[in-house]
């Protein structure tokens, strides 16, 4: 893990790897419980064995949200600031799914610090974050994602 102590260092980092997670093993009941929490039930996400006689997959997959949705957690392990106090979803400039997470599938994400500008005492930062798909060349999900950095 990246350690900052603060805004102005985290910033310095701009155009550089925050480095890549640990892989996190994808199960059919993270898949159930993110259907469940965003009334997303279709088939390919949720019936083991109709995706196994009509998915391409011949399994579920995840969610691309889902798989967006780990963001936050993976970006916990990439880096820290210790003078932050508060980090904020501001957005997105980009989002592409572009391969599909078969259930069962290994996922970790890679990042690089795009961008950083100082508001105030917030940083509001450009992280581009890769979700890779062990064994897979094609990552399963790219996006160019904002987040407010804020300090007392």
């Amino acid at each position: 893990m990246l350690t900052f102590g603060n805004l102005n260092e985290f910033a310095a980092h701009t155009g550089q790897s925050l480095g890549e997670t640990d892989y996190v093993f994808i199960t059919q009941e993270m898949v159930d419980l993110f259907a469940q929490a965003t009334g997303d039930h279709q088939w390919i996400h949720t019936d083991s064995e109709r995706a196994a006689l009509e998915s391409p997959y011949k399994t579920t997959i995840a969610h691309g949200f889902l798989t967006l949705s780990l963001a936050p957690k993976f970006m916990a392990e990439l880096y820290r600031v210790e003078s932050v106090t508060m980090g904020i979803n501001y957005g997105a400039n980009k989002i592409r799914f572009t391969n599909a997470v078969p259930v069962g599938s290994n996922l970790r994400m890679r990042a690089w610090l795009r961008q950083a500008d100082l508001q105030g005492k917030a940083l509001r930062v450009t992280i581009e974050c890769v979700f890779d798909i062990e064994g897979e060349d094609k990552p399963a999900c790219v996006a160019e994602l904002i987040t407010l950095l804020t300090e007392s």
